[in-house]
């Protein structure tokens, strides 16, 4: 019976506990009934050994894993010794070279029983608790820690036996609480328990195998008396059954959540069962529709697989959980979307050439490019669709335009503005695992346009933001891309999506803010402003028959003839495009409209005194070219978002020191084209006839009017130049002229652009020729020649050639 014993309290002291050094389990061994040694015999001073997660009492036995140097080097010479070492635990656990200041005060004398080598290295001692003590002063730190200690008196005598053997029984009932909820230790720990005859081995047997923190271990041997440290003891124990109760309990009830969620899916089985019987069940209905819905849908065997076993798990979700609800969403969203299904394009390339001219008037690149990609289609039968960029402009019929091309192609049309957006989850979409998930505008537009192969408008993509949400932007960028939107990834679709079928065309007012990688995978086409005559066909082709549509006239109640529309433009609008003539138009048909409704005498044809009868004064003032006739003053082309404008450049001389001033709020390149102009002239001083004391005693003045309006780019440096020359030589700058152009310092006439607009500008104010770059030619020739009248053109390379054009010499 005793070996069963002594077996049963082996077996358990192992499950009990466990530790290492590093991360320290110890194995309290049990040898008998064994009563603390008490020894008077034991050294004035021992070699310490730090303890972790690990506090050894008088009596018990414990094996403890050795790897640190000092500890090896301790063991090997107290082995060789009397085998007697301080054990003591360490304050912070994680201290790896701890001084006798890292550890307790109090901590008990062992005495080294077996020293194990194991395969790793490492070495496992089992120690046995002889006698607490107390250090006094730490005598060396190397090799290891050795101390001076004093040993503490065991108070083991009993006062009181009734009362003592009576805190044991709750020691023991304690005990016994513990090991029955804990599912970590086996039921024959009780046994065990009960065959303990010393009752201070008890004490300390429990107190070495508890589970109660370091510190309160620590506490437990400090306390000398042996009832009193089985009170607080028992006090600790009685915690820890709280705490094991409190788990139970927990345990409990998710195991009667789960019975309860048992019971609830059987109850439902026969809540089906009632509902078949009585006709159906609404939920197998809706199942059923789904399954339905996607019969003969074009899609790969990857979405087919997926849907299934979406649809298998519909059927297992209660249909009260919220999951349901987003689960049917997620199918039906997957049902309805156009899976391989395209609208036939009609390849009637007259007919589509008819439909673009008869909505939109110019526009011509575009126009060839839209009818280029249906030209291919009609010869390959199957093609990547182009990914167009419109940029320009406001006004100039951009975002119109798709909704034309889609009428010629035969094909639905989708516009998604882009102005403001932030978020990238509006292109990729949410994962359907969020609350009110669902996928992003490009997959919700495909849906709704019921075709994967529409005309889609990414409306003011240059308008694109990006703060912490994401970078929108960069989620377009594989949207664009012909090579990888064949597989465009939505994130709550979880699925691929071809959209290389889709024609997408972007607008934009300013490339310079589309991010680069964007702008590379698309065709920039550039659609700029309209000349008078293209305003005036506009508005007679397109604007004036919807205003009358819009507002209840016939084509007969009201004419505008061609001199009313310019005046109208000119005065009354100044813009690239024609958002504004249409506003003024709209007031003009508008006041015509009230007084036919009013049943008064109108005539048929609006009248120029009509006009500013009902539009007031002129809003705007036509540049007029002043033909001043004096040195110094030279007339230049601007380019701004509202088009062409004609800008003055003034020099003025005075004596001074050489110094050049530049006014009329310009840009950086403006204030350097100054810069690049006067230094060219004083490195040709010589051969414009300009002596050296002109330059050094003379202060140069350039001057832009118009002050308040910002003004920068390059193409005002021929002007300047010209300006400079004619100032410095007091020979004038020829009349009817206007230029525009880059200088470089060694002498050369770059191109610029703008040149439609700003020929626009120069015919506006009267100008009957205009200098440029030679490599502007090109674009002059783009431009149809009814629309030059008698403007004529002076090419140049250089800036000797421009100075022997346009200064007169007198």
């Amino acid at each position: 019976m005793n070996n069963r014993k002594q077996k049963i309290t082996h077996e358990i002291s192992l499950v009990l506990s466990h530790g290492n050094e590093n991360e320290p389990d110890f194995i309290p061994l049990l040898e008998g009934d064994n009563e603390p040694v008490e020894t008077e015999n034991f050294p004035d001073e021992l070699p310490i050994l730090p303890l972790r997660n690990a506090v050894l009492f008088p009596g018990v036995v414990i094996p403890i894993s050795v790897a640190r140097e000092k500890s090896l080097k301790l063991l090997k010479e107290a082995n060789a010794g009397n085998r007697l070492i301080g054990a003591v635990a360490q304050i912070d656990i994680m201290m790896e070279e701890p001084e006798v200041k890292d550890l307790y005060k109090v901590g008990t004398v062992a005495k080294i029983l077996k020293i194990l080598e194991m395969p790793d290295g490492s070495k496992s001692v089992i120690i046995q608790g002889q006698s607490r003590f107390t250090i006094e002063k730490q005598l060396a730190h190397e090799p290891f820690i050795r101390a001076a200690v004093s040993v503490l008196p065991e108070q083991n005598k009993i006062k009181d036996v009734s009362k003592f053997d009576a805190l044991v029984a709750s020691i023991k009932d304690e005990a016994t609480e513990i090991i029955r909820l804990s599912s970590s230790i086996p039921e024959e720990a009780a046994f065990a328990l009960k065959n303990i005859d010393s009752s201070v081995f008890l004490i300390n047997f429990i107190a070495s195998n508890s589970e109660f923190d370091i510190p309160n271990k620590q506490t437990l041997l400090e306390i000398n008396d042996i009832e009193e440290r089985g009170l607080k003891m028992l006090e600790f124990m009685a915690i820890e059954v709280n705490k094991l109760r409190l788990k139970d309990d927990i345990q409990s009830k998710v195991k009667f959540e789960l019975d309860q969620q048992q019971r609830e899916y059987f109850l439902n089985q026969q809540i089906k069962t009632i509902r078949n019987e009585l006709g159906g069940d609404p939920v197998d209905h809706e199942i059923e529709e789904l399954q339905n819905k996607v019969e003969g849908k074009k899609w790969s065997k990857t979405v087919a697989d997926t849907y299934e076993k979406e649809l298998k798990k519909l059927e297992r979700i209660n249909p009260a959980s919220p999951d349901y609800s987003n689960q049917v969403n997620y199918l039906q969203m997957l049902a309805e979307l156009p899976w391989g299904e395209y609208t036939t394009d009609n390849f009637d390339i007259k007919n589509a050439a008819h439909v673009l001219d008869a909505e939109h008037f110019g526009l011509d690149k575009v126009k060839d490019r839209i009818l280029e990609h249906l030209a291919v289609l009609k010869l390959k039968g199957d093609m990547k669709s182009p990914i167009l960029c419109l940029y320009g402009p406001p006004g100039v019929g951009k975002t119109s335009l798709g909704k034309s091309v889609a009428e010629a192609l035969n094909r639905k049309y989708i516009r998604m503005s882009l102005g403001g957006l932030h978020d990238e989850a509006e292109i990729r979409g949410h994962r359907k695992t969020y609350i009110g998930a669902m996928p992003g505008r490009i997959i919700q537009n495909i849906k709704k346009a019921n075709s994967s192969n529409p005309v889609f408008i990414l409306d003011e993509i240059d308008k694109v933001g990006n703060d912490f949400r994401g970078d929108p932007s960069s989620a377009l960028l594989e949207v664009l891309d012909p090579e990888q939107n064949a597989t465009f990834y939505d994130n709550y679709l979880e699925l691929e999506f071809d959209l290389s079928k889709v024609m997408f065309i972007a607008t934009a007012n300013h490339v310079s803010s589309i991010h680069p990688a964007l702008r590379d995978r698309m065709e920039m086409i550039e659609v700029s402003g309209y000349l008078l005559e293209e305003k005036i066909e506009i508005a007679k082709k397109h604007l004036i028959p919807k205003l009358l549509e819009n507002h209840g006239l016939k084509k007969a109640q009201i004419v505008f003839s061609n001199e009313v529309l310019e005046y109208v433009i000119e005065n009354h609008t100044r813009e690239s495009g024609v958002r504004s003539m249409e506003k003024k138009l709209a007031a003009v048909v508008r006041n015509f409209a009230k007084r036919v409704a009013l049943e008064e005498k109108v005539g048929k044809t609006v009248k120029i005194a009509d006009v500013k009868r009902i539009l007031g004064s002129p809003e705007v003032f036509k540049d007029k070219y002043s033909d001043d006739k004096l040195p110094g003053v030279a007339t230049g082309l601007a380019w701004t978002e509202a088009g062409g404008e004609i800008l003055y450049v003034e020099t003025a001389i005075s004596k001074g020191s050489g110094n050049l001033s530049l006014t009329g709020n310009l840009g950086n390149v403006m204030k350097e084209s100054a810069q690049l102009a006067i230094e060219y002239i004083k490195s040709k001083a010589d051969k414009l006839n300009l002596p050296d004391e002109v330059l050094q005693k003379y202060n140069i003045h350039v001057h832009v009017p118009e002050g308040a309006i910002p003004k920068d780019g390059p193409s005002a440096g021929i002007t300047m130049i010209s300006s400079m020359v004619s100032a410095l030589t007091g020979k004038r700058v020829r009349s009817d002229i206007a230029m525009t152009g880059e200088i470089t310092l060694r002498g050369k006439v770059l191109p610029v652009g703008g040149i439609k607009e700003k020929i626009l500008a120069a015919k506006r104010a009267g100008i009957k020729e205009v200098v440029m770059s030679r490599f502007n030619k090109q674009d002059v020739e783009q431009i149809k020649t009814e629309y030059l009248g008698e403007m004529k053109f002076r090419y140049i390379d250089s800036i000797d050639e421009l100075l022997e054009y346009v200064i007169v010499n007198d």
